[in-house]
């Protein structure tokens, strides 16, 4: 709060990171409204974060808000067909904002969209629904076309995440019944199912790691856990450091290289104001010893 001009006193329902200027040059807010100031999803430097970065000197890169009421959630487009834009998942709603032009395109969906991420490969969207529907927006086609839904798949609870791995080809979803699946976006049928996830209601993220072959997830009852992304095997649960509560649910980031390109894997863990950190071994992944940040 100190040391950041930028710090916001409204709720963050979403963040990403956002490639404007190169990879990962900014990151994208999803901001609830407060009192008689609109919700809205701002674009902020990554370099405002970085300790070298003095504050009142020239501010780097881009610094935009739009001004978006009611976003569940948002997306950074790495797909040529939607170069230089976002999307953020509301209230029946999907809409596509185009961070230089200024375009705007709105999608009609039968349900809140909750969870999104695009496609690389194929102009695709991903979106995930509070009524459990998962589906695809075909970038190409007029947001009012018939045929503008790509693929359909169903969940039995509002989706709260959704990850498409890196050769499209499959999708990993969950919900807030607690279920974990892979799907096979050719056969539009579930393949796999990671067990042990437990949520009631929560809207909690899916970690993927594809280089790692781990999948991670933080449930309702504070504990981490981590599967084998590819035989679904619980390798590890880890319980969180503070006393399980609503407000206590940790928030998790797993780096295949922490602290730089020569780091090694690790797990970070933030609970309430405390960070710690867990070494991890590919070699050996259910071995991971914790160690605490001041």
């Amino acid at each position: 709060m100190h040391e950041n001009l930028y710090f916001t006193n409204r709720k963050v329902n979403s963040v990403c990171w956002a490639s404007l200027n190169h990879l990962d040059s900014h990151i994208l807010l999803c901001l609830m409204g407060l009192a008689e100031t609109p919700g809205c999803a701002t674009l902020l430097p990554a370099s405002l974060f970085v300790s070298s970065h003095q504050a009142g000197t020239d501010q780097p890169g881009v610094l935009c808000s739009f001004r978006i009421p009611g976003a569940w959630t948002c997306a950074w487009s790495l797909n040529t067909q939607a170069n230089n834009c976002f999307s953020t998942g509301m209230s029946r709603r999907v809409l596509l904002t185009n961070v230089v032009t200024g375009h705007r395109q709105s999608y009609g969906t039968n349900s809140d969209v909750l969870a999104q991420q695009f496609a690389v490969k194929t102009p695709l969207l991903f979106n995930g629904c509070r009524s459990g529907e998962i589906f695809a927006i075909d970038l190409r086609s007029p947001s009012q076309a018939k045929g503008r839904k790509a693929t359909h798949i169903f969940h039995d609870s509002a989706v709260t995440s959704v990850r498409v791995l890196k050769e499209e080809q499959y999708l990993m979803a969950s919900d807030m019944a607690g279920k974990i699946k892979l799907w096979d976006l050719r056969t539009t049928k579930c393949v796999r199912q990671y067990e042990g996830h437990v949520n009631e209601y929560a809207y909690l993220p899916l970690h993927v790691h594809e280089e790692e072959g781990i999948l991670v997830a933080v449930g309702q009852d504070c504990y981490t856990r981590i599967w084998s992304l590819h035989d679904a095997h619980l390798l590890r649960t880890i319980p969180s450091p503070y006393p399980t509560s609503k407000a206590n649910i940790p928030s998790v980031a797993f780096s295949p290289r922490l602290g730089g390109p020569q780091g090694a894997p690790g797990l970070l863990m933030a609970v309430q104001q405390d960070l710690y950190c867990f070494s991890y071994s590919s070699s050996c992944p259910g071995s991971l010893e914790e160690g605490s940040w001041e």
